[in-house]
């Protein structure tokens, strides 16, 4: 049988939300956080807290960092990642979704790939997100990641930059790079963060409804965000499919 894990991203997808939904469907923390060590990368922290959203319970990821301006280009980065003591799929995994968000994050600044700064998506904790996530998916044994269309809000985002149009540009790049399916909604709020988009568009092989498989855990990833009239969450399915 092969794991899938499917993100009903109903509420939007941020990094940390990703991977609260994992750890909230059972990936063990302590082997997350034990990769997570394995990198060169000091001054970080990986907790959770149980919380609620709209009645809802979801476990929040929190990262902890000691000075989250640190910004490092794709190049450190990946040296960083590719040196690390990581299991291979991991490692595959959260190279390639560093890969695109440099790709998407250069074609949207005019800059290449390699000399990308993550000083926007956030230093640390875009580090503990994305590595944290492709740790979590590993022990969790998933084979396969697939997810629903990526929702996005309306407005203005606030960022370095000052304001910028949302859904952000790099989003807009990463999901027409993938031609990914989007579903707007009627909210003033960053809804779908790059780091969030780049570990679907990356990682996901379709986005569409639930697949038919036998479900076998769930989690909820808890948003910072209120919403008006439903939980802000990232909801992770886990089943079986049988191999293909």
């Amino acid at each position: 049988m092969k794991t899938v894990a499917y993100f009903n991203c109903f509420a939007g997808v941020a990094g940390d939300m990703a991977l609260g939904s994992l750890l909230d469907a059972g990936a063990d923390l302590d082997e997350v956080r034990a990769m997570l060590k394995g990198l060169d990368v000091p001054g970080w922290s990986l907790d959770t807290e149980q919380v609620s959203r709209r009645g809802l319970a979801a476990t929040r990821a929190v990262v902890g960092v000691e000075d989250d301006a640190v910004s490092r280009t794709h190049a450190v980065i990946e040296d960083l990642v590719g040196a690390a003591p990581l299991p291979g799929r991991v490692r595959d995994r959260a190279l390639a979704v560093f890969r695109t968000l440099a790709e998407a994050e250069g074609a949207v600044h005019g800059t290449p790939p390699e000399d990308v700064h993550f000083h926007e998506v956030g230093g640390h904790d875009a580090i503990v997100d994305i590595v944290g996530t492709c740790a979590a998916l590993e022990t969790l044994g998933v084979d396969e990641v697939r997810a629903a269309p990526v929702p996005v809000g309306r407005g203005f985002i606030r960022c370095r930059h000052g304001l910028i149009p949302n859904p952000g540009p790099a989003v807009v790049e990463l999901l027409a790079r993938a031609r990914a399916p989007i579903q707007g909604h009627d909210i003033d709020a960053e809804m779908a963060t790059p780091t969030g988009t780049a570990l679907l568009v990356t990682l996901a092989d379709a986005f569409g409804p639930m697949p038919a498989m036998t479900v076998t855990g769930n989690g909820f990833g808890a948003g910072t965000k209120i919403f008006g009239d439903f939980p802000n969450v990232t909801q992770v399915v886990l089943g079986e499919v049988p191999p293909s």
